[in-house]
């Protein structure tokens, strides 16, 4: 019976994600010239490229060292942020939940000019700093890596919060209230007691926030450009410029394994950490 109430939801995965993924994979397999086009069989020449070409390489170091630092800079922001929002009190909770997932109700596209507009060499941030003193000249945020990684924490920084937010809603205040009154500093607390249980938030908020950056394509088109290309910006040009598509289909593949690598690996890391902390 339980394989019968789940039945639907498995075609329908099966129908609009396997399906798709294993065409993907049939095709980089397949091989490509500009006179014959996209050649049937299966060849490793595509994988052999990917992985053997430093042109490639630096795209791929490129985007998961982007990744990194969007989920390290979401979860010094997102976490004390859910925090913050834990501990307010109805309506401010509300309001403050709604201005978090306001900037998720707007297109990724429209946001990302909005900062393209932003960090412009006559943008607001360079109007700003120059009226501060901070910088003489204009700052040159655009077509570079730290604006990607502005954009991208603003697209992706609520993720990580509602993330730690569900976290914090099982933590009862009367627990914090208790190890006050027993003498322990706000910051002892904060570490022994909101730390703990805030951490699984944390760590899967993280995942889910590296691998959107590292498969985020628009963004990172928009204000990096083509000067900094990410590993979707590569598969895009093999499919609809180069219309080398089986090529396309192995960066594709790539990214995809090397993802789920990390995550599998993170995922067993973290396992093995709690189970210490809580066996020891």
């Amino acid at each position: 019976m339980p394989y019968l109430l789940s039945a639907p939801a498995t075609a329908v995965l099966t129908l609009f994600l396997a399906v798709p993924l294993v065409m993907v994979l049939l095709l980089s397999f397949n091989t490509f010239t500009m006179a014959t086009g996209i050649q049937p069989g299966y060849s490793l020449v595509n994988y052999i490229e990917v992985l053997g070409d430093e042109y490639f390489h630096t795209i791929f170091g490129r985007t998961f060292l982007l990744a990194a630092c969007v989920t390290a800079v979401s979860a010094l922001i997102g976490a004390p942020e859910a925090y913050i929002v834990h501990r307010m009190r109805a309506p401010w909770r509300s309001l403050f939940l709604l201005v978090i997932l306001g900037p998720l109700l707007v297109s990724v596209v429209v946001r990302t000019l909005g900062w393209a507009v932003l960090l412009g060499r006559n943008g607001m941030v360079n109007v700003v700093l120059k009226s501060l003193g901070i910088v003489e000249s204009p700052v040159e945020f655009m077509f570079t890596f730290t604006g990607m990684t502005v954009a991208l924490v603003h697209v992706l920084v609520p993720f990580l919060v509602l993330s730690v937010w569900t976290s914090l809603r099982r933590l009862d205040p009367a627990v914090e209230a208790a190890a006050i009154s027993l003498g322990a500093s706000q910051i002892t607390v904060l570490r022994r007691i909101v730390l703990p249980q805030a951490m699984p938030g944390i760590l899967s908020g993280c995942l889910i926030v590296f691998t959107l950056a590292a498969s985020a394509f628009a963004t990172p088109a928009i204000v990096g450009g083509r000067r900094l290309k990410v590993a979707s910006m590569a598969a895009y040009d093999e499919f609809l410029n180069s219309l080398n598509w089986p090529l396309g289909a192995a960066i594709v593949v790539v990214l995809l394994v090397a993802m789920v690598a990390i995550v599998m690996v993170s995922n067993r890391v973290v396992e093995r950490r709690f189970r210490q902390v809580f066996e020891g």
